[in-house]
């Protein structure tokens, strides 16, 4: 079991890291609708556009933090029970199963993860319309607004490490490894606002999924290896 902050925190940021080919599948879309927003001439300078899209990701690593804190508290109640020890080794535990789903699913050889990530629909169904009230994007402040809410759409990927967050049993130990699994997707989501098709393209090969996959899977396993062995 990861036993240090530190470990927690640069696993995190892996996860984020080799997870990002599933954030551009699952956001790319949401992006494109970002850049398709704004005023022609910026979009054709890199350079003018790139403040746009950077506070749109800070915005939704923001989101990620709230999140973390907010699960880091509930395991900070969860703390305050005598079998904390034994939920705490459990959420580990569940952690290590989600990640090795979303290994199968990054590497397209399982979809059920599929099915986790429509448990958070009912909570986005209701966050969404708020994002499309933003849209087109023609000022700064619209485009952090809505990076804040995008950080709360459904995904697997968000959820192995927000069970990851509970376990640190502290709001901000929770919000800290949120933030470093944020920073770990940060690359590939400014990839593809900036450069256009060119990260989307590369993400669809199937051999970089797979490579992603299995790397995900090891860190999965490597968790439950870490509780059983």
């Amino acid at each position: 079991m990861i036993t240090s902050t530190t470990g927690l925190y640069l696993t995190a940021f892996l996860v984020g890291l080799l997870g990002g080919v599933h954030c551009l599948s699952m956001c790319g879309g949401l992006v494109g609708s970002l850049t398709a927003g704004l005023d022609p001439r910026i979009r054709r300078d890199p350079w003018r556009m790139a403040p746009y899209q950077l506070l749109y990701n800070l915005a939704r690593i923001a989101g990620y933090a709230t999140a973390g804190a907010l699960f880091g508290g509930l395991g900070a109640l969860l703390l305050q029970l005598d079998a904390f020890q034994i939920m705490q080794r459990a959420l580990y535990a569940l952690a290590g199963v989600v990640m090795i789903l979303l290994g199968l699913y990054l590497g397209g050889w399982w979809r059920l993860i599929a099915v986790v990530e429509r448990a958070g629909a009912h909570l986005w169904r209701r966050i969404e319309p708020f994002g499309r009230r933003l849209l087109p994007v023609r000022t700064p402040l619209q485009a952090a607004a809505l990076g804040y809410l995008w950080a709360w759409i459904p995904c697997g990927l968000v959820y192995s490490v927000l069970i990851t967050a509970v376990s640190t049993g502290h709001p901000l130990d929770g919000a800290l490894v949120m933030l470093a699994f944020g920073a770990g997707t940060l690359p590939n989501l400014l990839g593809i606002g900036l450069l256009a098709g060119a990260a989307a393209r590369i993400a669809e090969r199937v051999w970089v999924r797979q490579v992603a996959g299995l790397l995900v899977i090891g860190f999965g396993v490597h968790a439950l290896w870490s509780l059983f062995g």
